[in-house]
């Protein structure tokens, strides 16, 4: 990520009316915030590779050996919905790493902490998790990390409403990024300063940064970063009630994501344009796409995914007035709240289905 954007955090519903307001361009950065939650080096590379070094005692490899298994775990239990169980073995991955003294595998660690922390809504806590793998960047003078974590603090900022102290934030991460002459730290930086510029409303600004942002993502071949720049900039289409070029835009983010096999971005696009065929009244491609997205979410086995498609699906439903099929679909959404033990998911749900049928 992969990479961060958009911290997810409280869980994003789409959205199925034409106008854009400003909550909704924060559900959208909130959606990137998860995501650029990865490292911007090459994401491809496997979390063994990276972690594997020598040690000169039988105590310490075996340490190294526990955490690098408790790290790969915590990878597989987020990526299955299970944020509560990742930060316990994260806890106890660090514990390892700080015994050892390894600087490095602490900084990826306190990356996926605090993304589980987003997912939970504990945003205290991986602020504190950002922060601190910020402070191991500087002391190891990790200047590609540095650009990183300082864009994922910047987007939190962002998330949590304070726009100039995140364009600050991102804005030293770009003069970081262009005076090392890291092409892939100045695509993400500039796709995130537009992003400040979309939450303050201003989308032409935005647009101008987005299109920037992929001239330089383009250059390094980075297709997972040009997905979300492409996402980012069907947001800003979308907000300007552009819809012709949200449509493309989406089209061609969707598309540059199932290339590549990018998961989230693909997921993500789906749900752009699932929203904007809705405020256009397409509801037939509407519940096309949603149909491929339920898909892909089962295909990755992805309870969370699942969840999010039934209850898309239910907005789509409730919106058409066909209030029996939306009351189905978010029956089965709590279902699965109730199966990741999600319980303020699981009341939000409820609600909407008491709000919903007091409309009746």
């Amino acid at each position: 990520m992969k990479q961060w954007l958009v911290f997810p955090r409280q869980k994003v519903g789409l959205v199925w009316v034409g106008a854009i307001s400003r909550p909704q361009v924060l559900l959208h950065c909130f959606l990137l915030f998860i995501f650029l939650l990865s490292p911007i080096a090459a994401g491809a590379v496997d979390i063994t590779q990276q972690l594997q070094r020598p040690l000169n005692s039988s105590v310490g490899r075996q340490s190294r050996d526990e955490a690098d298994g408790l790290l790969r775990i915590g990878e597989q239990q987020y990526a299955s919905g299970y944020a509560d169980k990742t930060i316990a073995s994260c806890l106890r991955a660090l514990e390892l790493y700080h015994s050892i003294g390894d600087l490095k595998a602490q900084g990826m660690t306190y990356n996926l902490l605090a993304k589980a922390y987003v997912e939970l809504g504990s945003f205290k806590e991986a602020e504190d998790a950002l922060r601190r793998g910020l402070a191991i960047a500087r002391d190891t003078k990790d200047f590609q990390s540095q650009i990183f974590v300082l864009n994922n603090i910047g987007t939190f900022l962002l998330q949590q409403g304070e726009s100039a102290a995140a364009g600050k934030t991102v804005e030293d991460a770009l003069a970081i990024a262009h005076n090392v002459k890291n092409v892939e730290g100045e695509g993400l930086s500039l796709s995130n300063l537009g992003l400040v510029s979309a939450r303050l409303g201003d989308y032409n600004k935005a647009i101008k940064l987005y299109e920037n942002a992929l001239i330089f993502r383009r250059q390094t071949g980075d297709a997972i970063g040009e997905a979300n720049t492409l996402n980012n900039l069907g947001d800003a289409y979308l907000a300007s009630g552009n819809y012709q070029d949200t449509i493309a835009t989406y089209g061609a983010a969707m598309q540059t994501a199932k290339t590549n096999r990018d998961r989230t971005n693909e997921l993500r696009a789906i749900d752009g344009l699932v929203t904007v065929h809705t405020a256009v009244g397409r509801y037939e491609r509407a519940f096309d796409l949603l149909e491929q997205r339920l898909a892909l979410a089962k295909e990755l086995q992805n309870l969370r995914e699942e969840l999010k498609s039934f209850e898309s699906y239910a907005q789509l439903y409730k919106q058409q007035g066909n209030y029996v099929t939306a009351r189905n679909f978010y029956e089965r959404a709590i279902i699965l709240a109730r199966t990741l033990e999600d319980s303020k998911q699981e009341v939000q749900l409820l609600d909407q289905i008491t709000k919903m049928l007091q409309r009746k």
